[in-house]
């Protein structure tokens, strides 16, 4: 067998290794099992980036299911099982059960599903600045990005659960991105970027990445800037995760309260009705309101039937005339007939 790394013979072909890999065709041969993970992955993403904050305790579950489920998927799909290599398939069904499991402890602990968030966010800093780095930094040993991986990892946990609102934002929208740019690397590349990254942090020997590998590189911070504006101006304004976290035990006590205050107030002013009864506005009456016409008329009559003036009855005895609701006045008037009520 020939050797293929050197020239062909007359020294007109070139070599393997001067071929450039940028302009060979890439081979894509997708499978089942991981085509139907990374399209999930992508509907994952999607919500993690732009609505993370508004869907909280959801994006909670997610962290822990997927942290969980990769860690034992490459556990039991790299390692031997029971001394048995188990399938892709056997091993992705392990990881999503345990998955399960950590997602179900990081929703209902909010300070564990919070420092996972901050820990991921860490992580994805860390190796954004190893990637950058690679050109002009070579680490010697493998506990330098190591250590940067946890370094930063506790760090950005840490301030997590200080500032939650904040970084909680940050990290869902960079997680998202993340998740969206390692899918469209593997339907583009299979998964070419994710290699390489993967190789520098083990301090492998890597070939450099071609020009449609940074294209794909570059929408990561484009869509975790993207994701960080939506989610602090659209859908998480007006909105706090501190709300969502109450148990129905206490929302329960709180209705219990609301509703034995209302009964106090109804029995307190049950018990004041009788008292505070409100009475009818008196008629005030007057001296020298109008006389009535028929009383006046009558006056007219008598004088004129007997010749007398209403000066003439002074020596008479009072009479006092109620008009009631014609007048509603009490006027003192001198006659010689009994009291006359109209």
């Amino acid at each position: 067998m020939s050797d293929l790394t050197q020239p062909a013979p007359g020294g007109t072909g070139p070599s393997v290794a001067e071929v450039d890999t940028c302009t060979l065709e890439i081979e894509r041969k997708y499978e089942v099992v991981p085509a139907v993970i990374c399209a999930m992955c992508c509907l994952f993403g999607i919500i993690y980036c732009f609505f993370g904050y508004r869907c909280f305790k959801a994006v909670m579950f997610l962290s822990g299911l997927m942290f969980g489920s990769v860690v034992i998927f490459l556990l039991c799909y790299k390692e031997r099982v029971l001394d048995m290599q188990l399938s892709v398939e056997a091993s992705a069904g392990i990881g999503l059960g345990i998955g399960a499991l950590c997602g179900l402890v990081t929703m209902l602990v909010r300070s564990v599903g919070l420092f996972l968030t901050g820990l991921q966010l860490g992580l994805l800093l860390a190796i954004a600045a190893l990637l950058a780095a690679s050109p002009f930094y070579s680490p010697g040993t493998v506990w330098v990005p190591l250590g940067t991986l946890l370094g930063t990892g506790t760090i950005c946990a840490v301030l997590t659960l200080q500032w939650q609102r904040l970084f909680t934002v940050l990290s869902t929208a960079t997680f998202g991105a993340a998740i969206m740019t390692l899918c469209a690397d593997y339907f583009v590349e299979m998964l070419t970027l994710a290699g390489h990254v993967y190789d520098q942090l083990r301090l492998a020997p890597t070939a450099p990445l071609c020009w449609y590998s940074w294209v794909i590189a570059g929408v990561w911070p484009t869509l975790s800037l993207t994701g960080v504006l939506i989610q602090w101006k659209l859908t998480g304004e007006g909105y706090s995760h501190t709300e969502v976290i109450v148990s129905r035990r206490q929302k329960r006590v709180q209705l219990m309260r609301i509703r034995q205050k209302d009964a106090k107030k109804r029995q307190q002013g049950g018990g004041q009705e009788g008292v505070y009864r409100r009475k009818p506005t008196p008629i005030k009456r007057y001296a020298g309101d109008v006389l009535a016409p028929s009383y006046l008329q009558s006056l007219r009559d008598r004088q004129m039937g007997t010749g007398t003036s209403l000066s003439s009855l002074g020596t008479a005895n009072h009479t006092l005339i109620d008009f009631d609701f014609e007048t509603g006045s009490t006027v003192p008037l001198t006659a010689t007939t009994p009291v006359i009520r109209v």
